[in-house]
């Protein structure tokens, strides 16, 4: 070790190569501190004065008192060239008097990552984001060999607008599919740039286990020559086809067709924006009938904004795809509801439907048999169904576990009324009854207080009565709610008088809401009522609801108070403004998992 040193410091000032910083090279090569080399360095100049004192007096008694010395500098270079314990604290060294030794010094372990077993780094890796792995590969050879593992690949998002991967190099990508990915990659999601030919037959002879895959044409001018491709991956679980504009994409899934017999959950992703708009020639960018006849073992269809969606397509889909489960049709306009009669008839498996902001009408409810049904969870928002067609269809079905009807004017006190004297409620897991208009606050109390012990989920909010002291004396029936919405947003439209006493609901939700996970509450700064002693009850909340992860209010200083309060206890991302985030039931349903994309 000393030679080393010794070595080092003589080429400081040599004639061919100057070194400079020499402590820190010596540090980097040493593998030890600033603090344990200048330890070095006194020991070695007490130790050449000793042995220069050694050769003058030659006594045996000099020479007795370097070997303990010898001893302990060669443990400090060992322990310190192996990096394992070396630390000392300068307060429990102490120097005896007379001959100079020293008594024992306490050590104590360096904190080492490296030093963890690999299974546990690569844990540790795995909830890292692609982007932090990649900067994680800079940090040395060990870390670059472990971030390039496949276990850390299994879901791969190559998306930079939804925070993915940007790929420049083509071809390097292809190398990664078959040296990184291979066995490992379980989902992808491909932006149109790496839609060609070639990286589909990677993917389709590397990667058996590929189970889930996102093909966004959304961003598509034009494609690319697909007259080679002849291999695709055949073991699909899931597709999502996010669809352009002005390219149509039949010349792409001709060749695809025959390998998705094993496509259990498709999603076909439209433009939502086009979908309200009255065009005279409707253009199909995909042929939803030809998918259905090559797709027989379909569970989950979620057709999303898509604006030439109607209810000839919903017949083709009923007439092929009895195993049919779950069928989303958001925003697809142009269904009216007319092909749900033989939807129920063919689809005797068929347990949620979601219609939100579709073209629905009575005629077409009224018509289906929903007694012969096993429909338990159903989202009608946004819709112009009327009372008599929701009364009608409510005594119909069966027992729901999830209903979603906001905005929906139809709903009104007998409606829910109907539900809570025959049942249909007793079982909910999650209720969506914000923003109607006809329903009062006295029967959703009524409801709350009969079923809400089994609920999980409820969102009340958009009614200007609803105070305080309505949610109150509802939470405490709510023992499992794990999400909950409340309050008014734009009070001062809404001409709201009554100020919102913010601290009795936040201290409710912590004495019997301990399961709580998201609460919004959407009244505006000017219509709650706080004060500089509020910051006890947002403790309590804090500290009793511990699985809560958001917490949404209006911005303004009561915001900025409670989110200070939660950053000081290290939870940095729970408290959050409306204005960016919005907390729903969806998480709620059955299918979620399936329905998710992007």
């Amino acid at each position: 070790m000393f030679h080393v040193i010794t070595s080092v410091e003589n080429e400081k000032s040599g004639p061919s190569i100057p070194l400079f910083n020499i402590n820190q090279l010596l540090q980097a090569m040493l593998s030890i501190s600033h603090g344990l080399m200048k330890k070095l360095k006194k020991e070695m100049v007490f130790f050449h004065e000793e042995q220069q004192l050694s050769r003058v007096r030659q006594t045996p008694y000099m020479l007795g008192i370097m070997d303990p010395r010898r001893f302990t500098l060669t443990q400090i270079a060992s322990e310190a060239w192996d990096s394992k314990v070396v630390e000392y604290d300068e307060d429990d060294e102490t120097a005896t008097s007379g001959a100079g030794s020293f008594t024992q010094r306490r050590r104590r372990a360096r904190r080492d990552l490296n030093s963890l077993p690999e299974k546990v780094l690569l844990y540790i890796f795995s909830f890292l984001p692609h982007q932090e792995l990649i900067r994680c590969a800079r940090v040395c050879r060990f870390w670059r060999q472990l971030t390039q593992n496949s276990k850390l690949w299994k879901t791969v998002f190559l998306r930079p607008e939804y925070n993915g991967l940007h790929v420049k190099n083509i071809d390097q990508f292809l190398t990664l599919v078959g040296h990184r990915f291979s066995l490992s990659l379980q989902y992808i999601e491909l932006p149109m740039e790496l839609i060609t030919a070639d990286v589909l037959h990677e993917l389709a002879n590397r990667c058996p286990n590929l189970k889930y895959m996102t093909l966004d044409f959304s961003t598509a001018m034009q494609l690319h020559d697909f007259n080679d491709l002849n291999a695709f991956p055949c073991n699909l679980k899931m597709l999502c086809i996010c669809l352009s504009e002005v390219i149509f994409l039949e010349g792409f899934m001709r060749r695809i067709y025959t390998f998705l017999s094993s496509l259990e959950i498709l999603h076909v992703i439209g433009t939502i924006e086009k979908s309200n708009e009255l065009e005279e020639e409707v253009y199909e960018t995909i042929n939803i009938s030809k998918i259905k006849a090559h797709t027989p073992n379909l569970r989950v269809i979620n057709f999303y904004g898509i604006y030439f969606v109607d209810d000839n397509h919903i017949e083709i889909i009923a007439s092929g795809c009895i195993h049919l489960e779950c069928l989303a049709l958001n925003f697809c306009t142009r269904v009216k509801g007319t092909s749900f009669k033989n939807l129920l008839l063919r689809c005797k498996k068929m347990q949620c439907l979601l219609l939100q902001n579709t073209g629905i009408e009575d005629n077409g409810i009224l018509s289906a048999e929903w007694e012969s049904s096993y429909i338990n969870e159903l989202d009608i928002s946004s819709t112009e169904l009327t009372q008599q067609c929701l009364l009608d269809l409510f005594s119909r079905l069966p027992k729901l576990t999830y209903l979603a009807v906001p905005n929906c004017d139809g709903f009104t006190d007998k409606v829910l009324e109907l539900l809570i004297d025959q049942g249909k409620l007793s079982n909910a897991r999650a209720i969506d009854l914000s923003n109607t208009v006809n329903l009062n606050f006295e029967v959703v109390f009524t409801l709350l207080k009969r079923h809400g012990r089994h609920l999980q989920g409820i969102c009340y909010a958009g009614n200007p009565k609803v105070t305080e002291q309505f949610w109150t004396n509802t939470i405490k029936h709510m023992k499992n709610i794990k999400i909950m919405v409340m309050g008014t947003a734009n009070g001062w439209f809404k001409k709201i008088s009554t100020r919102i006493h913010v601290d009795q609901i936040l201290e409710a939700c912590a004495i019997d809401c301990q399961k709580l996970e998201r609460l919004e509450i959407q009244w505006d700064e000017e219509t709650l009522r706080w004060n500089e002693n509020s910051s006890k009850f947002i403790d309590h909340i804090r500290i009793r609801c511990t699985k809560l992860q958001s917490l949404v209010l209006s911005d303004g200083e009561y915001y900025e108070v409670v989110k200070s309060n939660f950053e000081r206890a290290d939870r940095n991302r729970v408290v959050r403004t409306t204005t960016a985030y919005q907390t729903s039931i969806v998480s709620l349903l059955h299918y979620y998992n399936e329905l998710r994309f992007n």
